[in-house]
């Protein structure tokens, strides 16, 4: 269910994005009195506020909506431990030393390639 509503909040969130893109702002229409062509729109000239605007608000709508679901469903679940949480000391470990015996000793005998 959890999974569900992330993909369909994602996809209502690009189309959100995508209708405020495509949208006009309030000058645009000045540029086209002096022939920017900005008045050849798709939905015509009067029909497209009027669409994209009601479009936007039902996108935006259906976001909040989704966000405060979401955010009540991920607030139910168990939260992991973090692990910056406990910042004590580690008790310390004890290092031993190798003895005498486990160094080799390198026989001054044979010719050897590393100079003395």
């Amino acid at each position: 269910m959890y999974e569900i509503l992330l993909v369909v909040y994602l996809v209502v969130a690009l189309a959100l994005v995508g209708m405020v893109l495509i949208q006009q702002g309030k000058g645009a229409d000045m540029g086209s009195s002096f022939g920017a062509g900005a008045s050849a729109t798709v939905f015509g000239s009067s029909g497209a506020g009027n669409f994209m605007t009601k479009t936007t608000t039902i996108l935006a709508s259906i976001f909040f909506v989704l966000s405060i679901v979401l955010g009540n469903l991920t607030a139910g679940q168990i939260k992991k431990t973090d692990e910056w949480e406990n910042l004590e000391a580690a008790p310390a470990v004890e290092t031993i030393a190798p003895a005498a015996d486990d160094v080799p000793v390198i026989s001054t005998k044979e010719k050897s390639d590393v100079p003395n």
